[in-house]
């Protein structure tokens, strides 16, 4: 009988608990966008919402597997288990995806303010990190 003596320093704790937080915002964000809440109406200008509601529908469905697949993966991370790594990378692929798409094909990118560019640097950059640090931790023996 073996035991696991290999146990996760407070920074793991702290990355996953973030990356789990920063991911619930996500769906939310996902899910204000989908259902187009009132909320969710009270941040953007007429004109931006007219673009965000005319989207196309595989910039929506890329919306949803990079927050889905990016929360089940961090909820994997703080299970401990390697899968975390998997969906991980399908988050980030769906987030540069996304990020492309933001960057170059919208037709909304003029009415870009200075949160939203912002934005376009840190979502892919915090996936990425997330991405890493999942892989990272196989071989250091903290996912199994």
């Amino acid at each position: 009988m073996t035991t696991d003596t290999t146990k996760p320093s407070i920074a793991f704790w702290v990355i996953g608990i973030t990356g789990l937080i920063w991911n619930v915002m996500g769906v939310d964000g996902y899910l204000n966008q989908t259902y187009k809440t009132a909320r969710f109406k009270t941040m953007y200008s007429q004109e931006q919402l007219e673009i965000i509601f005319n989207l196309p529908s595989w910039v929506t469905a890329i919306f949803a597997i990079a927050v889905f697949s990016s929360l089940l993966g961090c909820i994997l991370l703080l299970l401990r288990k390697k899968e975390a790594k998997t969906l991980l990378l399908i988050g980030l692929i769906a987030v540069a995806i996304q990020t492309i798409y933001n960057l170059f094909i919208n037709p909304g990118k003029e009415l870009y303010g200075y949160f939203e560019y912002v934005m376009l640097v840190i979502i892919p950059l915090f996936s990425l990190f997330l991405y890493w640090y999942a892989k990272k931790c196989i071989p250091d023996g903290i996912l199994k």
